[in-house]
């Protein structure tokens, strides 16, 4: 935990402090950020105060006395819940306005983790809170250079398993065909002997599959793979080491030479609204000013309405990128969740935008990497639909 750069946050929001609370295990984010030990008892409440000047605080059981002993700042104890009550007034009395992991409205549900009733406790003190959002992006979506240097590693690896899953297809469809769970395999395959690891395995969907946006594969329900289908491939994976960063890109292809006129309309449109999102974020950037995701989302999302495809675009346009593939900092998202959050440097997060008719589904995925003064994307950017012949 850096306390001097948490505080400098703090004031540089006009925020008063930033209070952490959990029981049970509520609130991973909390553990990280403050660098409690993951698998520590918890079996009463704990609070930690951070202000934005002078001693952190804290307010722990007594039956668990030491559990924050290893963060800096003056402890209270207490037993009874009228002890606690009383411990959090005088800990939070020279404050006003509280960053919490909490989200108005729900809108970012992996912020909103403090429960309902603390809230309502905090807010009798006289307190306002406000989400920590834009704290958590600062404090624990943004990436090292080493983190950024297994990212690309992972990129380096995943891009051409890629391009062999689909030579793989092709050379199965040639020898009597494949399905979408012998491709799936072959991908697994292709991570572990580059030494990558994935908390899901790869999406291979063929034809109405690859319509379903979360479809995934099964050894007994796979879909064949033959001559003239249309198939999605999205895989992510990362460096199997501490503290590595994921790479997720999905790419779509069409096994023969001649993709209907609608795969080749759907997929532009798809392409260009994908192009038109990353150019929003790389101008903002360049320009030194503030983009947040729901404005990244709005880009594509108005673009494939434009075009007459709205509401077959049925999710966010991108999400945040870190040691999960799905991150804590800012969503590309004005469709599930308003996500209000800023987009800052030392982030990566995905643009996916895809169409999904009743016949086939197209999705085009890349990363972006904002550094300072730049936003770029990191991997190979897929132009036109790969034909598999």
């Amino acid at each position: 935990m850096d306390l001097s750069a948490i505080q400098s946050a703090l004031r540089e929001r006009k925020l008063d402090g930033w209070l952490f609370y959990d029981h049970h295990h509520r609130d991973p984010i909390a553990y990280r950020l403050l660098g409690l030990p993951e698998k520590l008892h918890v079996t009463r409440r704990w609070f930690y105060l951070i202000p934005a000047q002078g001693e952190p605080q804290k307010l722990a059981h007594r039956v668990e006395p030491k559990h924050l002993d290893n963060l800096p700042g003056n402890k209270r104890e207490y037993s009874s819940w009228q002890e606690q009550h009383q411990g959090l007034k005088d800990m939070l009395a020279g404050v006003k306005k509280i960053a919490m992991q909490y989200s108005e409205n729900n809108q970012v549900p992996l912020i909103g983790l403090v429960d309902a009733g603390t809230v309502e406790l905090i807010r009798s003190f006289g307190k306002e809170i406000v989400t920590s959002g834009d704290l958590v992006a600062q404090f624990e979506a943004t990436l090292s250079a080493e983190q950024i240097a297994s990212h690309f590693a992972a990129r380096d690896a995943v891009d051409p398993i890629m391009a062999g899953a689909f030579k793989f297809i092709r050379e199965k469809v040639n020898n009597g065909g494949t399905n979408e769970y012998e491709v799936q395999k072959f991908i697994l395959r292709g991570f572990k002997e580059a030494n990558l690891i994935t908390d899901d395995p790869p999406i291979v969907g063929v034809n109405v599959n690859s319509g379903n946006p979360h479809y995934s594969p099964s050894r007994e329900g796979a879909k064949p793979i033959r001559e003239g289908d249309f198939v999605l491939i999205d895989m992510w994976a990362k460096l199997d080491q501490p503290g590595a960063v994921y790479y997720d890109i999905t790419w779509t292809g069409y096994c023969g030479t001649n993709p209907s006129a609608e795969m080749r309309k759907v997929f532009s449109i798809v392409r260009d609204a994908r192009d038109r999102a990353v150019e929003r974020v790389q101008k903002a950037v360049r320009a030194g000013e503030t983009v947040r995701g729901f404005e990244v989302d709005d880009v594509a999302r108005g673009y494939i309405a434009g075009h007459g495809y709205g509401e077959y675009f049925t999710h966010r346009t991108g999400h945040s990128i870190g040691q999960e593939v799905h991150g804590n900092g800012a969503n590309m998202d004005n469709l599930e969740t308003h996500d209000e959050r800023r987009i800052v440097p030392w982030t990566c997060f995905s643009i996916e935008p895809g169409i999904y008719l009743k016949d086939f589904g197209v999705r085009s995925e890349v990363n972006v990497f904002v550094g300072d003064g730049e936003a770029r994307v990191t991997g190979e950017v897929q132009r036109e639909i790969v034909i598999i012949s």
